[in-house]
């Protein structure tokens, strides 16, 4: 099964104003992905992940920018693409109260 759809990522800004790449990943049951635009290697991105943080492998074909799920290149280590993790956003969704501590 392939891991991509045919838009591929957009680069974009998140509400805390860090630069994102937002992709659907997956045909059947897709991801809505947002990112960190900054790229890494991958043994760096897999070590950043957590059970709700997921890496993402980022191709550039000619289409542009492409995410595609890290576990697919498990097998091949290292993977040659440069990857990205799941974006862990600071702001606040507007009218959100303050998280108090009791």
């Amino acid at each position: 099964m392939s891991s991509r759809t045919e838009a591929g990522a957009r680069r974009t800004t998140c509400r805390c104003g860090a630069p994102v790449l937002r992709q659907l990943v997956g045909r059947r049951a897709a991801l809505d992905v947002t990112a960190d635009a900054d790229p890494m290697p991958a043994a760096e991105a897999a070590a950043l992940r957590e059970d709700n943080r997921l890496d993402w492998c980022l191709r550039h074909p000619a289409g542009g920018p492409d995410l595609r799920w890290a576990d697919c290149h498990r097998a091949r280590d290292p993977c040659p693409h440069p990857h990205v993790i799941d974006h862990q956003c600071t702001a606040r969704p507007a009218g959100h109260p303050a998280q108090t501590l009791f």
